[in-house]
């Protein structure tokens, strides 16, 4: 059976990773994949767990033990979820993945750069996403995005400005270190503009066709 593609979605909170990836689904349907959305920290039992302490607002984590856990969740993620869709042939669609770590916890909470490319060897052996469509927004106009949607902000999107700003930074030093899997797309732009740069983004990493119904 044809192994299936591993997609994933980045940005800072507002880019609109949510209705990108419910998008990217529906056409990915449309071409005929067996696709499955999950995320991350989540997409397990254990891992929705986590994910509720890793978000709560109350919680104060050491920025090494919250690492820690980011990785135990992706382990379980990996083995349940992901390794066996892939093998028989579903395309996952995943919002977030090891991108993300290096952006939150190393970018914005210091975590050596060194050590999370250990653990990402360590936890994930040779998988990599095949295709990231990172979602590029300034951190005034995300957060300005989120607050219109959200009346109460989790520990992450609490974080002050200079936070989300280190947290960016390291999501560009990703796509530099990557360029060949990461898709650097302006997630300002209009909800038809960014579909756009997604499909042209999808139809020249997997050949998928841009004449599917959708």
């Amino acid at each position: 059976m044809k192994r299936g593609k591993f997609i994933t979605l980045e940005g800072l909170d507002g880019a609109g990773k949510t209705t990108h990836l419910a998008w990217l689904a529906t056409f990915l349907e449309a071409c005929g994949m067996s696709v499955r959305v999950t995320r991350e920290p989540g997409g397990t039992a254990l891992g929705e767990r986590l994910r509720e302490l890793l978000l709560a607002r109350d919680q104060h984590l050491d920025a090494y033990t919250e690492t820690l856990l980011v990785f135990a969740a992706r382990r379980e993620h990996i083995d349940k979820i992901i390794d066996p869709a892939l093998a028989g042939g579903t395309w996952i669609v995943c919002d977030r993945f090891t991108d993300a770590t290096f952006a939150y916890q190393s970018g914005g909470s210091g975590v050596d750069w060194a050590k999370v490319e250990l653990l990402e060897h360590w936890v994930q052996g040779e998988l990599q996403p095949d295709l990231t469509l990172y979602f590029d927004i300034a951190p005034a106009l995300g957060r300005a995005r989120t607050s219109a949607i959200k009346a109460t902000a989790d520990r992450f999107e609490q974080e002050d400005p200079s936070f989300h700003g280190r947290v960016r930074e390291a999501y560009l030093r990703r796509a530099r270190e990557h360029p060949h899997r990461i898709c650097l797309i302006d997630a300002s732009r209009s909800l038809n503009e960014v579909h756009a740069e997604i499909e042209r983004a999808v139809t020249a990493s997997f050949g998928v066709s841009a004449g599917c119904k959708r």
